[in-house]
């Protein structure tokens, strides 16, 4: 089941950012997951879905935002390495 949220915004928004008001939506949608992810507080697989596309094109997408697809620091890529 999937809740609703519903966002105020100027009738004029659209235009201003030359876009259709459903390009808007829809780039106010994914810039939304894509935050939340960057944050680690979901999953690029419910990102994915909250932006209302699949997870691949998803992930192909972040650099638009410039979030890295995998945010490993130093220590964790080296004790990926020594476990491989």
């Amino acid at each position: 089941m999937m809740s609703q949220l519903k966002i105020d915004y100027p009738e004029t928004l659209p235009d201003a950012l030359q876009q259709t008001r459903e390009q808007f939506e829809q780039e106010a949608k994914m810039a939304m997951a894509v935050k939340l992810f960057e944050m680690k507080r979901i999953s690029s697989g419910l990102a994915a879905q909250l932006a209302g596309i699949n997870r691949v094109n998803f992930l192909f997408n972040l650099h638009r935002y410039h979030v890295a697809m995998i945010d490993l620091t130093e220590e964790e890529v080296i004790s990926d390495l020594e476990n491989a």
